[in-house]
């Protein structure tokens, strides 16, 4: 009966996966006279468009096969080496020539563009994007690089207000509370049906933020609630500004089941500092008696360093209360330490948090001892997608008992079912408040969410293969071009490397390669980059520039778009064979000892002699 009920309620949340929330980036400010600036501006801004186009378009350094830090006489240089090659002049062959007019003309563009102080800075900070949008015109108004960002946060800062005056930044919120005491705690003698689970209560609010300007901001939220045949509900509506003296001030109405009016300040007293007041003027009806309550308290946060805080926070009015917390917070944990002292509850609180790599989870424990009972948690939140987020919490406790809290999160919406087990410590409902989530987990990630995500996938990946079909077939025949051009100049290069016993690729295999042999061709997903790949050969080495994939090389393209790919080499060195894998966004860099392979060692794919 308990795992039919976790069933039904994990299938009730999975109707909540089709939300979505929007994030949004920023740049920051930086000096670009210099190239390691410059660098870090292009490490840290954001595209203007994260569209899909992204995938397919050109890298300008790749195509130079130039690094992102290369001065104005290496683009050049490049530039110059690479006309030998690819320049119409060279080629008599009507069929060729048109080729290389077609390379070529890619070549000019990235040489033209990233020897130009001006449009190279747009480029690094929006790539092809914001040359496309409106970097000629910030080019035709400003002069130095320096300018340029700053028209360019200008822009961002315009683009940035008109969002705001979109965005409503909408919250959601569904609690439903389930009594199922009557499993552990059944009366033989009761019947059946009263032995069943019921819901105790169900609460429904909603959020609503309007930006006003980029200092005001109003929200709008209510919530119902019905429990034990009755309902209730409140609406409020607040008013936030952020302060030019760095601080905020915020007042909140509210109407409803409780008339209140709650007033929030609070100061930056230094970076580090931030001092904190509020007050409350409560109405509300007591057996037709109208009555009024005032509360009032203040405290202030302290940050000591990036990973401690301390809070402090006094209650005045109506109940005098002290709590003092102390917070480390980390890239991999969270420990919070809290002490309240306060005639109503006075209690000792510790928690600990471990965060799984990549934000895909944590797990917590929490214990809190009391002058009203002890109270112990254990709770674990994993992301089962880029936006979703299933937890469940087990609580053992006196006098609350056992429960056990099943959540989703999806973006800015959560759903939270608490299930009270038992109003006493009992090893039966301990155990299967453990357990039964952990199997409902497995089998609704197993026989719902795994399909679901792998259905979304390939429908995602056949969307995008069919928008850019015309493109890959382009970018596809753009690199068989450049293979072609480059044949004769790879010929020279080859017997050059031979009469020094440098470096000659005898085997490059890119795509999605097999387990098994990475060395075959048979496959579709896979290219041959032999040629490719000894082009970038020079003085006996082989070093890629920083790249996003290594589609963005000169005669590569993607074979299998979407999927996972990766680069096979097989080259000989001082008459010696290597090999190694290499992965789409890793540098390559041969030769390396490491990458030598020994007769014995061999794999049966492997049929040359090294001293061929």
């Amino acid at each position: 009966m308990m795992m039919m009920m976790m069933m039904m309620m994990m299938m009730m949340m999975m109707m909540m996966m089709g939300m979505s929330i929007i994030s949004i980036r920023t740049l920051e400010d930086c000096d670009v006279n210099d190239n390691y600036s410059r660098y870090l501006v292009l490490k840290m801004a954001a595209p203007l468009d994260e569209g899909d186009g992204d995938f397919i378009s050109d890298d300008l350094y790749a195509l130079l096969n130039i690094s992102k830090e290369a001065t104005k006489d290496e683009i050049t240089q490049s530039y110059k080496q690479l006309s030998r090659i690819y320049h119409p002049d060279k080629h008599q062959d009507p069929v060729k020539k048109k080729k290389a007019e077609q390379v070529f003309s890619k070549i000019k563009r990235a040489h033209e563009v990233l020897t130009d102080a001006h449009k190279r800075v747009i480029y690094d900070l929006y790539g092809e994007k914001g040359l496309e949008s409106y970097g000629l015109e910030i080019v035709s108004r400003t002069k130095t690089p320096a300018e340029i960002i700053a028209e360019y946060k200008r822009i961002q800062e315009d683009e940035e207000q008109k969002r705001l005056e979109r965005r409503t930044n909408p919250h959601s919120s569904v609690e439903m509370v389930i009594d199922a005491t009557s499993l552990f705690e059944r009366d033989e003698y009761a019947e059946f049906s009263d032995s069943m689970p019921e819901i105790n209560s169900l609460t429904v609010s909603q959020s609503v933020e309007c930006p006003l300007t980029s200092q005001d901001t109003g929200i709008i939220s209510w919530n119902v609630n019905a429990a034990n045949g009755r309902g209730t509900g409140s609406f409020t509506t607040t008013y936030r500004r952020l302060l030019a003296n760095r601080g905020t001030i915020q007042a909140a109405l509210q109407f409803g089941n409780k008339d209140d009016l709650t007033l929030r300040w609070s100061h930056n007293v230094n970076k580090n500092c931030v001092f904190k007041l509020h007050t409350r003027l409560a109405a509300f009806s007591d057996n037709d008696t109208l009555k009024i309550t005032v509360g009032f308290g203040g405290g202030f946060v302290y940050v000591f360093d990036k990973n401690w805080q301390g809070r402090i926070h006094y209650n005045v009015l109506p109940v005098s209360s002290l709590s003092t917390v102390l917070v480390y917070n980390s890239e991999r944990r969270q420990v919070v330490m809290q002490i309240m002292l306060s005639p109503m509850n006075s209690y000792i609180h510790g928690g600990y948090t471990h965060k799984f790599e990549n934000q895909e989870g944590d797990v917590s424990v929490v214990a809190r001892v009391g002058t009203q009972g002890f109270l112990v948690q254990a709770g674990v939140e994993k992301k089962i997608t880029s936006f979703s987020t299933i937890g469940a919490t087990l609580s053992v406790g006196v006098p609350t008992g056992v429960a056990v809290t099943v959540k989703l999160f999806r973006g800015q919406h959560s759903f939270i079912v608490p299930i009270n087990l038992s109003s006493e410590i009992m090893p039966s409902a301990v155990f299967y408040g453990t357990i039964t989530p952990i199997i409902v987990y497995m089998a609704v990630k197993k026989l719902i969410v795994n399909p679901f995500l792998t259905q979304q996938k390939e429908k995602d990946l056949e969307r995008k293969k069919n928008e850019h079909q015309e493109r890959m077939q382009e970018k596809r025949r753009e690199a068989e071009a450049m293979v072609e051009l480059m044949r004769e100049t790879v010929e020279r290069n080859i017997e050059m490397e031979e009469r020094k016993n440098g470096l000659i690729i005898t085997t490059a295999i890119y795509g999605k390669l097999s387990a098994e042999n990475p060395g075959d061709l048979q496959s579709e997903d896979c290219i041959d980059v032999t040629l490719p790949l000894q082009a970038l050969v020079k003085d006996s080495k082989l070093i890629s520039p920083e790249k996003n994939t290594m589609c963005d090389l000169p005669g590569f393209y993607d074979p299998c778009f979407g999927e996972e790919k990766k680069l096979y080499v097989k080259y000989k060195f001082r008459k010696k064979l290597h090999h190694t894998t290499i992965g789409d966004k890793e540098n390559i860099r041969l030769p390396q000892q490491k990458h030598l392979l020994r007769e014995e060692e061999l794999p049966p794919f492997i049929s040359e002699d090294p001293e061929t």
